[in-house]
């Protein structure tokens, strides 16, 4: 029986991948685990040149370049965190790759960044969604402008869901860990925008009516509310529009 959670942070080395590592490690330190960092290149991006001697020695030297980047990374994130850090290099068919590294590492939980940054780019605008339909545990999809933090301050929002439902231990651990109340964000029919609260409950509740603006007027509730990370349902909700107009980082539950 596994005792750590386990963390799969899929990710390119470019200028998003720091954050996306950063925001891996403080989830860890809230949930109790452990992070595997997972890099992956095509070989048609490095080999320009039709010797096979020639290849291999581009590969190799890539993967020591790329290997050196991640230790340094690493190094410089992890210092004086109790978070155990692995890494591993592959090359081939990312999404080959990818499901490869899931089938074999078992992760609990999965982080990448968001379709707009570099990450992952060579595949377009589907890694989400691929990722979504290759595995079925809790998905964390992170941003350059929000940092989850791992303190009492945490702020958490959920999406119509105002009640938490007690099935996702990540999610009980988050919402346990912090001192501020939940903010519940859900769009409805008919509804103008208002807001309830539950002081017994610890929630506050924001209510947007339907249409072509609402996840991007939400948005703005939670930015103002300093919202680090929201929750989803990934049966529910529209991931592609969530996760291309949402700018905090958003956990994708079943």
């Amino acid at each position: 029986m596994k005792s750590k959670c386990n963390i799969l942070v899929l990710s390119d080395i470019d200028k998003s991948a720091s954050a996306i590592l950063k925001n891996a490690i403080n989830l860890a330190k809230i949930v109790g685990g452990d992070v595997n960092f997972f890099c992956v290149k095509k070989p048609t991006e490095i080999v320009e040149k039709d010797s096979q001697l020639s290849a291999m020695r581009a590969i190799n030297e890539k993967f020591l370049e790329t290997d050196n980047q991640i230790k340094s990374m690493i190094a410089t994130l992890s210092k004086d965190e109790k978070i155990k850090i692995s890494h591993k290099i592959s090359f081939g068919n990312l999404k080959d790759e990818i499901s490869k590294q899931i089938k074999e590492s078992k992760p609990d939980i999965i982080v990448l960044g968001k379709q707009k940054s570099k990450i992952l780019s060579f595949l377009g605008d589907n890694i989400i969604d691929f990722v979504l339909k290759e595995f079925s545990g809790t998905v964390l999809i992170t941003s350059n402008k929000t940092t989850v933090e791992a303190n009492s301050e945490l702020s958490l929002g959920v999406l119509n869901n105002s009640k938490i439902i007690n099935t996702n231990k990540y999610k009980e651990a988050l919402v346990s860990f912090t001192t501020r109340p939940l903010k519940a964000f859900q769009i409805s029919r008919k509804i103008a925008l208002k807001t309830n609260e539950s002081a017994s409950d610890k929630i506050i509740e924001f209510i947007f009516e339907e249409g072509d603006n609402a996840i991007r007027n939400m948005d703005n509730y939670l930015s103002k509310n300093n919202i680090q990370l929201l929750f989803a349902s990934r049966e529910k909700n529209k991931i592609s529009d969530l996760s291309s107009t949402i700018n905090c980082a958003i956990m994708f539950t079943n």
